[in-house]
């Protein structure tokens, strides 16, 4: 688009397919808003066919009745603001076993290194994931996990899968524009890509989500205790096991990527700039203090935190200076909550219209208590080895290019750190 110099264009790919691109915040608007019931349906692509199961999902079906009855179940019954304070408990559990895990790695650190060497792409994820899996199935590891609370052999692949899938969401797939191929051929390897990792997912999942509706069936089960139980005994609508799978995939795959890549990215630039580093541990000790650990309880104060979050989400050809990392231009009006949202779409984050992401909520507390703990419970620096941090974009995606590696050092006192 650079190219021609333009904000909108129109490509049309095979025989019938028109591909319309915009990079203005405007035209997105005309597009998702004042004209979203023109443009709202989605379009037949295989990667979402496979991931929902035949379109059985919210987000990836086309705007038919059957995306309108699960839209309803998706708001009212599992993203509601009721249902998320009821799974509170389980995010506070995960919200711990990040400090425990961490502070673990930096135990088993080099006599010579001063810290502990963490990738915060693999403890963002796993922290999301982990969550994630106590919500809906009431466990936060498909195995056994590892001794210092991380991840073991099964939830390490799973995410492996989440990240293929994304990786290969929407890229080019010759058989979304020339359909009739579809079934006859696999040109480019995208078919088998995804169903390999979608069948990693369900070989996890689906068994899980059969052997509980047995439970309810034969009356072993007679509480809720998660999202799956709310899934299974919805009442107004009742899902079938292959709508429940399958949604429950795209939860998954819907809430794991954005605040793990853009916590990832906000450290980096915290560590680029560290007296914003020290202005948000500064708000934290204010807010929380060091003498108990942030909570979600807290997240309304928290306008600094939430500000750095933000600006890792913008769009560089709106602001102004965009190279610059200011978390202040987000903390303009004296007492007014920063909001992870911009229903004018001048950031990257829950989108707009009828489209628009329902688990703001869910993602805006995920998001904020990841930073919060972390930036809380451990001092942040650049590997010892190292000059600097890269902070280079992907060339296919919005993640950095290469995952974030930095030294991570206790701030607290050692009985703040969780041991279970």
């Amino acid at each position: 688009m650079d190219q021609f110099n333009t904000r909108i264009l129109c490509i049309r790919l095979g025989s019938s397919t028109h591909v319309i691109a915009v990079s203005s915040p405007d035209l997105a608007c005309e597009f998702l808003k004042k004209q979203d019931e023109i443009f709202i349906s989605r379009p037949d692509v295989l990667s979402d066919y496979l991931i929902s199961d035949g379109y059985l999902t919210v987000a990836m079906a086309p705007f038919q009745e059957h995306w309108k009855k699960m839209k309803r179940i998706i708001t009212r019954d599992i993203l509601s603001s009721q249902i998320h304070k009821w799974l509170q408990p389980k995010r506070d559990i995960e919200a711990d076993q990040l400090l425990r895990r961490i502070y673990k790695q930096i135990e088993k650190k080099d006599a010579i290194v001063d810290g502990g060497l963490i990738s915060v792409r693999t403890v963002s994820q796993h922290f999301v994931a982990n969550a994630m899996r106590n919500m809906i199935f009431g466990k936060r590891f498909f195995g056994q996990g590892m001794e210092d609370g991380g991840p073991g052999e099964e939830e390490t692949e799973y995410v492996a899968a989440i990240s293929t899938i994304l990786k290969h969401l929407y890229t080019f797939c010759i058989t979304d524009y020339f359909p009739w191929l579809r079934g006859k051929t696999d040109f480019d390897g995208h078919e088998k890509i995804m169903r390999t990792a979608i069948e990693i997912l369900r070989k996890y999942q689906d068994p899980l989500v059969d052997d509980r509706i047995e439970m309810w069936n034969n009356g072993a089960r007679k509480e809720k205790y998660d999202l799956l139980d709310v899934l299974i005994n919805h009442e107004n609508h009742k899902l079938t096991p292959e709508e429940i799978k399958a949604q429950i995939v795209e939860l998954v795959i819907a809430a794991i990527d954005n605040p793990s890549h853009a916590v990832e990215w906000t450290i980096g630039e915290m560590i680029k700039e560290p007296m914003i580093l020290k202005r948000a541990v500064k708000e934290l000790d204010r807010v929380v203090g060091r003498q108990k650990l942030v909570e979600e309880q807290d997240i309304p104060q928290l306008n600094y935190i939430k500000a750095c979050i933000k600006e890792a989400f913008r769009k560089p050809n709106v602001w102004a200076d965009p190279l610059r990392f200011d978390p202040d231009r987000h903390i303009r009006d004296e007492g007014k909550q920063v909001v992870l949202s911009d229903n004018e779409l001048r950031m990257v984050s829950f989108g707009t219209g009828k489209h628009r992401c329902p688990g703001r909520m869910l993602g805006t507390t995920m998001t904020t208590m990841l930073l919060a703990r972390v930036v809380q419970g451990f001092e942040w620096e650049v590997p010892c080895n190292e000059g600097s941090i890269e902070l280079v974009e992907n060339y296919d995606d919005l993640c950095l290019s290469k995952p974030l590696l930095a030294i991570a050092k206790p701030r607290l006192p050692r009985y703040m750190y969780p041991e279970y």
